[in-house]
C-alpha cells in the first residue's frame, strides 16, 4: 500500500472489533455508566480512538496562500490608522489559518505576521518567552535593537530575536518598511510557558551601525571568539546577511553534482541557517532555510510531520498542496501543515525563504518524512 494512499484498512478493522448491539438492559446500564463518567470529568478511550490516535496525522490546519499584493496594502492602511505604542506594542498582522477557527496562528505551532513601521516611528522595547525572527523581502531603513545591539534590517536579511531578549525597532527614514515576523507563539501558548515584560519606553540604543556587535564577533567563516566558547541554546548571530546567503546558493548551484534529495534532477540549491556554537538550528523551536530552484525545476511530492511557512523572495512558481496548484510570486506566503502533500514547480528562477517547527519534532522523535513513497 502506498504511503500516499488516504484509504487504509483502519475502517474495516474497526468494524470487525465492534461488539454486537447491546440489549435494552445493557444499553441502559451503559448510558448510566457514561453519565457517571461525564459527571466525574472522565472520557473513555474507546469512544474517541479514531480522533486521539488516527492512522496518520489529521491536522485541523489547512494549506493556504496569502498574497503579498493584499498583505502589504492592508499593513499600510493599518499604518495610517493604528499607532504604535504601549498596549498593542507592534503593528503586526497575524496570518490566521482558515482551519484553526479564527485563532491567529499559521499552524498549531507557528505564528507568522507582516509587521509595518512608518517613517521615524519607534516600536518600544519589550521581551517575551517566545522565540522570534524577522525576514525582509524588500525595503530598508529600520534597525532592530536586541539586548542593546542595533542590527540593520535590509532586503534578504534573516534576523534573530531569541526568547527573553529585550528588543525594539526604530525607523530612521521618512519611508515606511514592512517585513515578516515568525514566532513559536502557538507552541509556547499551548505549553503554558509564556512570560512577557515591558522594557524602556524607547529602544535602548538608537544608533544605526552598518554592522552589529554580534556580526563583528561571530560572522567570520570557520572562526569563533574565545569569549563565547560555551554552547548556547540560540544562535548568537543577530543577522544572517543576504549577500552571504545569495553567494552560498549561487556557488552551490555551480556544482552540478550537488543535488537536493527531494528534487527531480539538478538545479535546486538549499542552505540552512545554523547556530555556530552547536551546528544545529538557530533556535530550539524554529528551523529556517533558503531554497533556490532554477527555472523548470520540479521537486518530488513530500509529506512531513511538522509544519512550515514559505515566503517567495523572488521569481514565479507554483506550490502543489494536497493536489491543488497555487501559482505564487514575490512576497506571497504559503503555509504547509503537518502531513500535507506538497511539491514545488519553478516557472522562473525561484528563491524561497522558509521556516518550520522541525526542531521540536526531531527532539521528541516524532519526525517522519515520506518522499514519493520512500521513508526517510
Amino acid at each position: 500500500m502506498s504511503v500516499f494512499d488516504e484509504t487504509t484498512t483502519h475502517e474495516s478493522t474497526t468494524n470487525a472489533m465492534v461488539a454486537a448491539e447491546p440489549t435494552p438492559e445493557e444499553a441502559a446500564e451503559l448510558e448510566q455508566m457514561y453519565a457517571m463518567m461525564r459527571d466525574e470529568n472522565m472520557i473513555p478511550l474507546w469512544t474517541q480512538i479514531d480522533e486521539l490516535m488516527p492512522m496518520t496525522p489529521s491536522p485541523a490546519a489547512v494549506p493556504h496562500v496569502w498574497r503579498w499584493n493584499t498583505l502589504l496594502p492592508l499593513a499600510a492602511r493599518a499604518g495610517d490608522l493604528v499607532p504604535v505604542g504601549r498596549g498593542g506594542e507592534r503593528r503586526a498582522i497575524a496570518l490566521a489559518n482558515p482551519g484553526l477557527n479564527g485563532l491567529p496562528y499559521a499552524t498549531p505551532t507557528l505564528w507568522a505576521a507582516i509587521q509595518y513601521l512608518g517613517g521615524h516611528e519607534v516600536a518600544p522595547e519589550h521581551r517575551h518567552s517566545q522565540n522570534a525572527f524577522r525576514f525582509v523581502v524588500e525595503g530598508e531603513g529600520v534597525w532592530t535593537v536586541v539586548n542593546g545591539d542595533p542590527v540593520r534590517m535590509s532586503r534578504g536579511d534573516f534576523l534573530l530575536t531569541p526568547g527573553w531578549n529585550f528588543h525594539g525597532h526604530h525607523n530612521e527614514t521618512d519611508q515606511p518598511m514592512a517585513w515578516i515576523d515568525g514566532l513559536d507563539i502557538p507552541f509556547v501558548h499551548g505549553m503554558d510557558a509564556g512570560f512577557f515584560e515591558f522594557g524602556t519606553e524607547r529602544v535602548t540604543d538608537e544608533a544605526t551601525p552598518d554592522i552589529s556587535r554580534s556580526e563583528r564577533l561571530w560572522c567570520h567563516p570557520g572562526l569563533r571568539p574565545l569569549s563565547g566558547l560555551q554552547n548556547t541554546t540560540n544562535s548568537p548571530i543577530g543577522a544572517y546577511r543576504w549577500e552571504y546567503t545569495d553567494r552560498a546558493l549561487t556557488e552551490q548551484l555551480a556544482l552540478e553534482d550537488e543535488g537536493y534529495p527531494a528534487t527531480v534532477g539538478q538545479g535546486h540549491a538549499a542552505v540552512r541557517f545554523t547556530n555556530p556554537t552547536t551546528g544545529g538550528d538557530v533556535m530550539p523551536t524554529i528551523r529556517a532555510e533558503f531554497h533556490r530552484l532554477r527555472a523548470g525545476v520540479q521537486t518530488r511530492t513530500v509529506r512531513q510531520v511538522g509544519s512550515s511557512v514559505y515566503q517567495i523572495f523572488e521569481g514565479v512558481g507554483s506550490f502543489v498542496l494536497d493536489g491543488t496548484t497555487h501559482r505564487v510570486e514575490k512576497g506571497d506566503m504559503v503555509v504547509v501543515p503537518s502531513w500535507a502533500a506538497w511539491s514545488i514547480e519553478a516557472e522562473t528562477d525561484f528563491d524561497l525563504f522558509t521556516f518550520g517547527d522541525a526542531p521540536i519534532y526531531e527532539r521528541l522523535a516524532f519526525n517522519r518524512t515520506y518522499i514519493e513513497g520512500e521513508t526517510k
